[in-house]
């Protein structure tokens, strides 16, 4: 369902919009809900990204890795000893 939007914009920038909405074959509308939907799918998808768990959000940065040493490289060396040293 649409809804109308009213907004106050400077008229030299809806004349430049309506222009770059022409040149496409697209109304000004529909550049400026793809527009807003972008932007709030991106920050969503941040804020998706960003939310933890509180016990590892409490965990995060507790474990230092040595400097010459990756996660990985720590997780295959437990996972050596783990199972191929008797």
């Amino acid at each position: 369902m649409n809804t109308k939007l009213t907004l106050s914009i400077e008229k030299e920038v809806i004349d430049a919009a309506k222009e770059y909405a022409k040149s496409q074959g697209r109304s000004l509308s529909n550049v400026i809900e793809e527009y807003l939907k972008s932007v709030t799918k991106r920050k969503l998808k941040k804020k998706k990204e960003h939310t933890f768990n509180s016990v590892i959000e409490e965990l995060s940065g507790s474990v230092k890795l040595p400097p010459n040493k990756t996660y990985d490289d720590l997780k295959t060396e437990a996972l050596i000893e783990k199972y191929l040293k008797s």
